[in-house]
Formats: C-alpha cells, sequence, structure tokens
C-alpha cells in the first residue's frame, strides 16, 4: 500500500473537537517540521551527542522513533488499543500509522472521528511529555499518560457536545459504548 500524500492526511488534522494547537503541532509532525533532536541537528543547532531520545532508551530522537518506536513513548499506541478494544500493528511511518489508526477496520463516521481524537491527542501527550522531561525535569509513566488520554478525551468531547453527559467511569470502562461513538 503506497504512503497516503501529505494533502490527503494533513486534512485530518482539523477536527472539530481538537484544540487548534493541538492539530498545529500533528501538522507540524505530519510535515518532519517538530523540533525533534534528529531535526534540529540536522539544521545545525543541535551536536550530534545531543540528539538521544529523552525517553532513555539510548536510541535517536526522530519524530517516527518518538511517536512509534521509542519503547516508552511510543508504548502509548498498544496501550490505547487496548483500553478501547481494538488490536493493530503500528507502522514505520507516521502517516500511515495517523490513517491506519483512524481507519481502522472501517468504522462509522463518528467512530473515526473519536479515533481521530484520540490519535491526535495521544500526539500531543507524547509531545508534551518529551517536552517535560527535555525541560521541566520530570517524569510521567506510560499509565499516567493512558490516564491523560483517558480524561482528555472525555474532557474534549463534553467541551464541545452539550448532550454527551457520560461520567468518567463509564468513560473508562467502555468509550465505545457512549452513544454517538458506536
Amino acid at each position: 500500500m503506497a504512503a497516503p500524500t501529505l494533502d490527503v492526511t494533513a486534512n485530518l488534522v482539523w477536527h472539530k473537537q481538537v484544540p487548534q494547537k493541538v492539530s498545529i503541532v500533528v501538522w507540524r509532525l505530519l510535515k518532519d517540521r517538530l523540533p525533534t533532536k534528529t531535526n534540529l541537528h540536522r539544521r545545525g543547532i543541535a551536536h550530534v551527542t545531543d540528539t538521544l531520545c529523552v525517553s532513555g532508551c539510548g536510541k535517536e530522537e526522530s519524530a517516527s522513533h518518538l511517536f512509534l518506536h521509542c519503547q516508552v513513548f511510543g508504548s502509548i499506541w498498544q496501550h490505547i488499543r487496548s483500553w478501547i478494544g481494538m488490536t493493530g500493528v503500528d507502522t514505520d511511518n507516521v502517516r500511515e500509522h495517523f490513517q491506519q489508526f483512524i481507519h481502522y477496520a472501517g468504522y462509522s463516521k463518528a467512530r473515526r472521528s473519536f479515533l481521530q481524537l484520540l490519535w491526535l491527542l495521544c500526539v500531543w501527550l507524547v509531545w508534551n511529555e518529551q517536552n517535560n522531561r527535555l525541560f521541566k525535569n520530570t517524569e510521567t509513566s506510560i499509565e499516567q499518560l493512558l490516564d491523560k488520554a483517558k480524561f482528555h478525551s472525555l474532557w474534549w468531547l463534553k467541551a464541545n457536545k452539550t448532550t454527551f453527559v457520560y461520567d468518567s467511569q463509564s468513560w473508562w470502562s467502555n468509550p465505545f459504548y457512549c452513544p454517538g461513538i458506536d
């Protein structure tokens, strides 16, 4: 399968229930314009010795490593899929991963919209965690990031859909049970 074009994928970063700052980060990610350590080195801003991933995994911090392959940050996808009851395999390409995650098994438009929101949110959480580790010397566990994903997804949906009346307990246990998503 050919990699999705940037134009097709870039249109999916703009989601009415997602804050614009999140979409901007994802848009920059898809264009390979996030200031990852590898990108900073390529632009002559960082030295080659400063390109290792902030997670401590020992690998170079490229966008695909940080968001997909890092043993720490990349594991968010398996945790998310486990929470929502999906299975899947991660690709090597960020754009393909985005497309694959959203269009998993050809679900309804509402479910695809939720999966899109969830993917954008996870990228945002990983990027913030990378920055917190780098600049604030603080560390959040992957389980705490999963809890943040659950909380923020519920918060974003409730903020934009007044008829979304489900509590956190229902959301945590089975988000697809909530009407409007399944």
